[in-house]
């Protein structure tokens, strides 16, 4: 017989982790839960322990980036699948989370045989998406091959973060970008840490650089 997929989940919401509890307990000769997280230093700590098959992660775990976590845990422990279970069913987040690493990226509305399957395949090898996401991304790609996507979108950048990157690039401050473009400053300031999360820097002038060394603006 095939052992069960030794689970680990992480979300900061105690509802979604007692929730996925209960559903996979219907499922224990396929998958076993071995532990769960609500932040990433307890994800970190589990999984290194534990060396689970897969992680079960959210994109968000409060002021935490699920992001960041799968890049550190697939470094750390290199046998263990990392899937995002996420509520954004938005092609740009598949694209980050593969980037960063993970072997899947399903949404929160899966069932739970679907689910069980999905953690079966991940641990198998495979790389999964959900269906409804999987047609979107081919599309997005096709349209990037041709050339018909915004600047920084190759890099996961949506098209609202690619406006406020050249914006950035032509020195706009804060105040002048969210009048522009007609949002608050802390959207732009929230566009902003996202940009530099996915371009992997961490202030103004780097991302600066990048843009510019990588022909994203002149």
């Amino acid at each position: 017989m095939v052992p069960p997929v030794r689970v680990v989940l992480v979300d900061d919401h105690e509802m979604i982790l007692a929730g996925l509890q209960a559903m996979l307990a219907g499922f224990a000769g396929r998958v076993r839960v071995v532990g769960q997280a609500g932040t990433s230093r307890e994800a970190v700590r589990l999984v290194t322990a534990l060396q689970p098959d897969v992680v079960l992660l959210d994109v968000r775990l409060g002021p935490e980036s699920g992001l960041d976590l799968c890049r550190d845990l697939t470094t750390r422990s290199p046998d263990t699948r990392v899937v995002f279970l996420s509520v954004y069913d938005d092609e740009q987040y598949v694209f980050e989370a593969l980037r960063a690493g993970a072997g899947g990226y399903l949404l929160k509305r899966v069932d739970g045989l679907e689910l069980v399957r999905r953690l079966e395949e991940v641990a198998q090898g495979e790389t999964v998406v959900d269906p409804t996401l999987a047609g979107r991304m081919a599309a997005s790609a096709a349209r990037l091959n041709r050339g018909e996507f915004w600047p920084g979108a190759d890099r996961g950048l949506t098209q609202r973060e690619s406006e406020v990157l050249s914006l950035l690039v032509a020195g706009l401050s804060n105040r002048a970008m969210a009048a522009r473009l007609v949002l608050s400053e802390e959207t732009v300031k929230s566009h902003l840490r996202a940009l530099y999360r996915k371009l992997e820097v961490t202030d103004r002038s780097a991302a600066i650089a990048v843009a510019l060394r990588e022909g994203l603006f002149r």
